[in-house]
């Protein structure tokens, strides 16, 4: 009997096996996981990625909706090279910093002052602690089911499921990783996204034991609905009538509007946290807010009520790319890219009534997001997915990557500037044909 000879490994193939041997599950971040390995890349430009097998896909991820314009934007290049020749971080101030700080604060009323950070999750991190250090409160409230980074409170009830997430008029704080400290799910009050009523019901339980409430607008671990009006406004009221502070997460939804989602609404942030794509293509975050608030962190003050700072805060890198990017993300850029969002949105929920598919799409902005579920979800426990939902889901993800296309994990989509209506209409030709295999399978 002939001997079978050993199949050919790809090189991804290759280099997860050595990943595995020096880096937990051979990652060091879970989003680049795909079975039976991830894929590695190996150039990139405008909206389409290489992989280091020579296939090229249309890049709906953008890095987890943090290229604004694509990969390698040329103008961001070149501004970024020229930085690189002069330095890359000091322990000295630099003007870049001032000149992105005061772009940024021109973008949006509310932005009195500002601070950088390197990351979305160290914004809200420090947000939280500025406002407890404002109001000397402890607890923190957030809606069920957000995400706001890797923060001990801020990472509560991300994750809940029917077993554990409690009843509906009272979320249980639910850990997401093992050894939280039980005081920190004690200090952190859940609501549900888009129930005002009972909302204010579960603040008013608490009072002025409350320093803030957190919440995401849009948020997409909820299912990238839109809050309503009268839950934002509410939010608003209850937090000025017990002097908490409001914080809008904007570290995703940024990009909404020119200084933010929030203007979607008729309510201003004590504070707003964002990253993401104000890094211009490189690892930041950002805090915006009132004057007085946000002098909590004032250095210079006789009392500092939370001292902070950081290595890599502002460095000339960071700040050259995102103010050379948002300068570029103007407000007719900013209208186009929501376009081409409603041109996707419009073209998915054709697909699904010419198809018949048991599916929905959400979002706002320049983001989208398919369910495998007939009824537009409201909330963090209507979008959750049943195992047969995920099954579709996994089958149209496979589906799409198999068909040119990065996504999201949940089947979430992000418009970057280098993308124009051929790029959308690919698109929504390739879920068509998914919904199609779908009804067939």
């Amino acid at each position: 009997m002939t001997a079978q000879p050993e199949p050919i490994k790809t090189r991804s193939e290759e280099l997860y096996a050595r990943a595995k041997q020096v880096l937990p599950g051979g990652v060091s971040r879970n989003t680049v996981l795909r079975s039976p390995h991830p894929v590695y890349v190996d150039r990139a430009e405008g909206c389409k990625v290489t992989d280091i097998e020579g296939v090229t896909r249309i890049d709906f991820a953008n890095n987890m909706a943090a290229l604004i314009h694509g990969h390698a934007h040329p103008v961001v290049t070149k501004a970024v090279t020229a930085q690189l020749q002069r330095g890359t971080a000091f322990s000295l101030g630099t003007e870049v910093e001032v000149a992105y700080a005061e772009h940024l604060c021109s973008r949006n009323e509310g932005f009195e002052k500002l601070r950088f950070v390197n990351s979305g999750t160290e914004a809200v991190m420090a947000a939280i602690k500025s406002a407890r250090a404002y109001t000397g409160r402890a607890k923190i409230v957030k809606v069920e089911g957000a995400y706001h980074g890797g923060y001990d409170y801020a990472e509560v009830s991300q994750t809940a499921t029917p077993a554990n997430w409690g009843k509906d008029d009272s979320p249980a704080s639910v850990p997401v990783a093992y050894g939280t400290p039980p005081k920190a799910l004690e200090d952190v009050v859940v609501i549900p996204f888009n129930d005002p009523d009972r909302a204010r019901a579960i603040l008013d339980r608490h009072g002025r034991e409350i320093a803030c409430v957190l919440v995401d607008v849009l948020p997409h671990r909820v299912g990238l609905a839109p809050a309503t009006p009268s839950f934002v406004e509410m939010l608003r009221e209850w937090t000025a009538e017990h002097e908490a502070l409001l914080i809008l997460d904007e570290v995703i939804t940024f990009r909404s509007r020119y200084g933010g989602a929030q203007q979607l609404y008729k309510v201003q942030a004590d504070i707003t946290a964002m990253g993401k794509i104000i890094g211009g293509g490189f690892p930041v975050g950002a805090l915006a807010g009132r004057a007085d608030i946000m002098d909590v962190m004032n250095p210079l003050a006789s009392n500092v009520r939370f001292p902070h700072s950081g290595t890599f805060s502002a460095n000339p890198i960071t700040m050259t790319a995102g103010l050379t990017a948002m300068r570029l993300f103007d407000r007719p850029e900013v209208r186009r890219l929501n376009d081409l969002a409603n041109r996707a949105r419009s073209g998915i929920e054709e697909a699904i009534r010419q198809t018949g598919a048991s599916a929905c799409v959400t979002g706002g902005g320049s983001m989208l997001r398919v369910h495998m579920k007939p009824k537009l979800p409201n909330n963090y426990r209507e979008a959750f997915s049943s195992e047969a939902e995920q099954h579709r889901l996994t089958f149209m993800l496979d589906h799409l990557f198999d068909s040119g296309f990065i996504t999201i994990n949940t089947c979430a989509f992000t418009m970057s500037t280098a993308m124009g209506e051929a790029e959308i209409d690919a698109l929504v030709d390739a879920i068509e044909i998914g919904f199609r295999r779908l009804a067939a399978a």
